[in-house]
């Protein structure tokens, strides 16, 4: 279903529901239900940011690191210069980067910011616009040093309370503690199916409002309004007049003559419909899709949300509301827009008829399916699993599990899983220099090389009580070589040479942390217990005997 509001001054002149919002029960779709207003949510950041502006505890042009002293990117000059404005504009230079925060319910937003200094960026910064979450998620938490609050907090103190909105919340799950509350859903294979809803929280600040369009009317009417609500000043209005004008160029062609190329404000886009200008942001998070467009010349705001997952309904019954009240030459919009989508399944379906012969035929994997099995890890992403089950590689990367197929050499492919995600996605395997599987590049993020995540040694070799058996004193030619345990960290010793700690590797083997061309490998018996000790140099492997 869909619901639509339109606000015109401080008045609403239509608000109703369309459909349903809960298919299984039967129950309508109102202008009251909670749906999730996906990165519609911006511009509450932004507009939470601006308070903060007004009251002279954050500047626009003021480097983030100023505020917060730790913060850092990937590129330097970025990291030294990055503004608030910068944040929140899209143009840190960092391209998406969603599949860092997608599903991830265990980082919080302070460790979400820690990320970015591992993140490659595609662009210079302020050289191009790149939407990206991210840095939305970066303001959040911004506010939160800033407030002492949590970005919750803030916004509830200085945007949803003095805006008499009530029942808007910043989880899903407070939605379903609601009595009237949207079911999220999605198409699958021409059918309408109910999915599961997707928790955003600790990406909140970039777009995990949920709200309805009757109090989205209030949000309408202070951007309407220079910035008052009911004769109360919420914001400054050269504040809110700052965040409707464009600061950012988008590059972006329109799809449709009607509509210019766009900029992008202060959580805003900015362009003209059918020659009245237009300040818009829509939403989109699994079984929802939003839309809000203030026409501030016009007096004129409209809110259209939908639980289905990628519809451009809220934006096509808005252009058609529009049309109606600006008195313009209506269009068949639904009709234009349907017949763009048959076409676009049709070209689709013949493309994926296609993908085959990017294959090579006839080739087999370097390794034994278990080999590739293990934990990988990058500094941004995290961590990637990949494990063997009943003969089929699967990988676990943020609480999705994705089955792999061969597709050739080290590649695999992405099977279709519960949580699609992933689909056809292809996955390297490389082999290091000792012909162990040591990394897995993954292309997360397609605007610049694949992800490479390191695969990491068991974690027993990081564990104390594992790590005692191998302490001792063994013999080496003439000379005593002496292991310790310093903590969960071994170190060996011989005459006449510093103390070097050991890195567990791969292979079960150790690496001298200030010599890695030396390995260190422990020599057991059938029985478990080590005998001996091996040092794997280029030059030769030289083995130790434990000493009784």
């Amino acid at each position: 279903g869909v619901a639509l509001a339109v606000v015109k001054g401080q008045e609403v002149i239509f608000a109703r529901g369309f459909g349903w919002r809960d298919v299984d029960k039967k129950l309508p779709m109102t202008p009251d239900p909670l749906l999730a207003i996906g990165s519609a949510t911006k511009a509450f950041t932004t507009f939470t940011l601006g308070t903060l502006v007004d009251e002279g505890r954050v500047e626009w042009e003021k480097p983030v690191r100023f505020y917060i002293p730790w913060f850092r990117l990937y590129d330097t000059f970025a990291t030294l210069h990055l503004t608030p404005r910068d944040l929140v504009t899209h143009r840190s230079g960092l391209p998406r980067h969603d599949l860092v925060w997608y599903n991830n319910h265990s980082a919080s937003r302070e460790e979400f910011v820690r990320r970015l200094a591992y993140l490659q960026p595609s662009a210079d910064l302020r050289t191009k616009f790149q939407y990206n979450n991210l840095m939305f998620l970066t303001a959040g938490y911004l506010i939160e040093v800033l407030t002492g609050q949590t970005w919750e907090e803030a916004v509830r103190e200085r945007v949803l309370k003095p805006l008499e909105m009530t029942r808007t919340n910043f989880s899903v799950l407070d939605s379903q503690k609601d009595s009237d509350f949207a079911q999220p859903y999605r198409q699958a294979k021409g059918k309408i199916k109910k999915i599961p809803f997707r928790i955003i929280t600790n990406m909140g600040p970039a777009g995990s409002i949920n709200s309805s369009v009757n109090e989205m009317t209030h949000w309408l009417m202070v951007h309407l309004n220079g910035g008052k609500y009911k004769g109360k000043t919420i914001i400054k209005p050269q504040t809110l007049q700052d965040m409707h004008l464009a600061h950012m160029p988008t590059g972006t062609t329109p799809s449709i003559p009607e509509i210019t190329p766009a900029d992008y404000g202060l959580g805003w886009f900015i362009d003209t419909y059918r020659g009245h200008q237009r300040v818009h942001h829509g939403g989109n998070i699994d079984g929802f899709s939003a839309m809000v467009w203030l026409m501030p010349q016009d007096g004129l705001g409209f809110v259209a949300l939908a639980n289905k997952s990628g519809t451009a309904l809220p934006e096509l019954i808005i252009r058609h509301a529009a049309d109606l009240i600006l008195g313009l030459a209506p269009r068949d919009w639904v009709g234009q827009a349907i017949e763009r989508k048959t076409k676009g399944e049709k070209e689709q379906e013949k493309a994926e008829k296609k993908k085959q012969s990017r294959r090579q035929p006839g080739t087999r994997p370097a390794h034994k399916l278990e080999e590739y099995a293990g934990l990988y890890h990058h500094p941004g992403y995290g961590d990637l699993k990949v494990f063997l089950k009943e003969g089929q590689l699967y990988f676990k990367f943020n609480g999705i599990v994705t089955p792999l197929e061969h597709w050739h050499y080290e590649t695999f492919n992405a099977l279709r899983a519960e949580d699609p995600t992933f689909v056809d996605m292809k996955l390297t395997f490389r082999t290091n220099v000792d012909g162990l599987v040591a990394a897995v590049e993954a292309p997360f993020e397609p605007t610049i090389e694949p992800i490479v995540f390191t695969k990491k040694p068991a974690q027993q070799f990081f564990e104390p009580e594992f790590l005692k058996k191998f302490v001792g004193r063994y013999k080496l030619l003439e000379q005593v070589v002496t292991v310790s345990l310093k903590g969960n960290r071994l170190t060996v010793a011989t005459p006449g040479q510093p103390e070097y700690e050991l890195v567990p590797v791969l292979g079960g083997e150790f690496a001298l942390k200030q010599v890695n061309t030396i390995h260190v490998k422990f020599i057991l018996d059938k029985t478990g217990q080590v005998t001996g000790v091996a040092f794997i140099q280029p030059n030769g492997i030289f083995e130790a005997k434990k000493i009784k």
